[in-house]
């Protein structure tokens, strides 16, 4: 089995784990990053990188995966080591402030402080149920759109009634030849701002929308072609080019459930002072915890992240409190970059 050693093991390499390594290297605490699939970016990269995002503060309009390269370049000088492709398979407290993690790959690092920033990333999409559909997945049948372009000039079904669902169909809808929303009912959980959109679109004769449930599909050879809507009591047939599902995610959170940490549903209970866990020395980042009034965006996890960071620190030096750090005149985070090489841009 091979060893690190570090400060702090960051689990999960989605937007707030990256910005957590920026945090810590703020504090002068180093980082190894562990996220079981084989790049950065978590839901950001795997289900929606060309997704417009809005409310990253002075960024007006940025993609998925842009601000997941932009959250990367910012840590990048405190050079994090990234074991990417590795799930975290055990965690072992030793003493207080030492921990032992290990993976499926046969690493095992060694850190005074952990931070699960798993994020949506400790869930997998809910699957279709329909008999033999599988067999179209990644080639006509998708859960996540990394490639909004392989849609183009081309007939759409989308199902779900959530945020994921409408954004989807929203945002191909200019490009595809069609879309055609589907969904069980006409209670949506998406925004009302998406619901009228698409109700205008429809109204436009420029998407359509079905009330039914998916039952079945008819193929060509080895493509799918058809798929078979129950609705209304009938059974209707539609054209289809490419699939794409969004009935949200189930748990995926594996070993985090043997943890012993105090749960909440499927989300990590902390407090709102040090975003620690029921374990002292664990904290959890991002979508992944619960407090009262939580609220599942990114920016709240940046804003939990720093005050974790802060935490951690103190957690390591009770001598004296820890102060309040302006990246201005930090001088840890000036040894590692020219602030006039900022300036000149």
């Amino acid at each position: 089995m091979k060893t690190l050693a570090t400060d702090v093991v960051i689990i999960g390499a989605g937007p707030v784990g990256i910005f957590q390594i920026f945090e810590l290297g703020l504090q002068g605490l180093k980082a190894v990053v562990i996220d079981s699939v084989a790049e950065l970016g978590g839901q950001c990269s795997q289900l929606y990188p060309d997704k417009p995002i809005y409310d990253i503060p002075a960024i007006p309009v940025a993609s998925a995966q842009a601000i997941i390269d932009g959250l990367a370049k910012q840590a990048s000088p405190f050079q994090a080591k990234y074991l990417l492709s590795n799930k975290v398979i055990e965690i072992d407290k030793v003493s207080e402030q030492l921990f032992w993690v290990k993976t499926d790959k046969g690493m095992s690092v060694k850190c005074r402080a952990i931070i699960i920033a798993a994020g949506s990333g400790a869930f997998e999409p809910v699957r279709l149920k329909v008999k033999g559909i599988e067999a179209f997945e990644n080639r006509q049948l998708f859960y996540r759109v990394k490639d909004k372009n392989l849609y183009t000039d081309k007939n759409i079904v989308v199902l779900g009634g959530g945020d994921s669902a409408f954004d989807w169909a929203l945002t191909l809808q200019p490009i595809a030849k069609s879309v055609l929303l589907i969904h069980r009912t006409t209670n949506f959980r998406a925004s009302q701002a998406s619901i009228d959109s698409m109700e205008k679109l429809c109204d436009n004769h420029e998407m359509q929308f079905l009330s039914g449930q998916v039952v079945d599909y008819k193929k060509d050879g080895d493509v799918l072609n058809k798929l078979i809507v129950q609705s209304s009591g009938i059974k209707r047939t539609v054209d289809v080019d490419h699939l794409l599902v969004f009935f949200g995610l189930s748990p995926k959170i594996g070993p985090i459930a043997d943890w012993a940490l105090k749960m909440n549903h499927h989300q990590i209970c902390v407090d709102t002072e040090k975003f620690q866990t029921s374990v002292s020395g664990i904290y959890a980042v991002g979508d992944i915890n619960y407090y009262p009034g939580k609220r599942k965006l990114i920016l709240s996890g940046f804003h939990e992240a720093a005050l974790a960071a802060f935490a951690i620190k103190q957690s390591m030096d009770t001598s004296k409190r820890v102060a309040t750090l302006y990246t201005t005149t930090s001088p840890i985070l000036h040894k590692l970059i020219n602030p006039a090489d900022i300036s000149e841009q």
